[in-house]
Order: C-alpha cells, then sequence, then structure tokens
C-alpha cells in the first residue's frame, strides 16, 4: 500500500516512491519558502547513503532561493555518500539550469519513475564532470 503524501510547509510534500525519498516542491520557490524548506530538506539530507528526488513538477515560480536549495541537497547527499536526483518538466525552470550548468551536474528527468531508473553516475561527485572535460570547477 502506498502511503499518503505528508504535507509538511505549503512549498513541500515528502514521501516515498520505489525506495527513494521524494521532496515535492510546491507552488512558488522563493526565499519564503526557502526558508520553510531548508530545515526539512536538511533533515532528510543528512542520512548516509540517501536515495533523494527532488520534484519540481508542482513548481510555478522558481528563483535563485530554489537554485541554491538544489546545490545545498547536492552538496550534503553526495558528501554522506547518497543519490539524488531531480524532476523538473517547466521550461522556464529548465532553461535555468542550462544556463547555469545545473543541469549537467543534475540532468533533470520528465518523471519520478525516469528519476529513479536513473543510474549512479546522474548524482555524481561535485567538480568532477568539470575536471573530465578540463573546465573550471
Amino acid at each position: 500500500m502506498q502511503q499518503e503524501p505528508t504535507p509538511l510547509t505549503r512549498h513541500l510534500r515528502v514521501h516515498e516512491h520505489r525506495g527513494h525519498t521524494v521532496l515535492e516542491f510546491r507552488g512558488e520557490i522563493d526565499i519564503a519558502a526557502a526558508v520553510e524548506i531548508t530545515p526539512a530538506l536538511d533533515r532528510v539530507t543528512d542520512r548516509p547513503g540517501a536515495r533523494i528526488v527532488i520534484d519540481l513538477r508542482a513548481v510555478e515560480f522558481f528563483d535563485c532561493s530554489g537554485l541554491r536549495l538544489l546545490y545545498r541537497a547536492r552538496g550534503r547527499v553526495l558528501e554522506r555518500g547518497g543519490r539524488l536526483h531531480l524532476v523538473c518538466t517547466h521550461p522556464l525552470t529548465l532553461r535555468v539550469f542550462r544556463v547555469t550548468g545545473l543541469s549537467r551536474l543534475l540532468p533533470p528527468q520528465p518523471s519520478l519513475d525516469a528519476a529513479v531508473e536513473q543510474p549512479e553516475a546522474a548524482s555524481s561527485r561535485p567538480g568532477v564532470e568539470g575536471r573530465r572535460r578540463g573546465g573550471v570547477v
């Protein structure tokens, strides 16, 4: 039986999907939302070996505060030997990811199932991608 999602804040729901903890961001992800989301994000990303998916499909607006949340989550998960995947379908948010380079570090997937099926390389160590391509890290 599927566990019913539990709302933690008006901007975040957390639930399980195929052995992964899903953080579903909702609504407008700005500085106020980031303040609400950060404590739950830190709790979930503090577990060694955590398998996490951040789902942005219910996001209507996403600014640099949201980017900071994603980079924070990625760093914390990777430091603890875990895996982090991203689900996003919004064209403007995807464009921000491409422009900032986040899409190379955390390739967005169109669905939860696509995200959990990604190989471990999709959530590789920080900086490894840049060194492989000879870029600045």
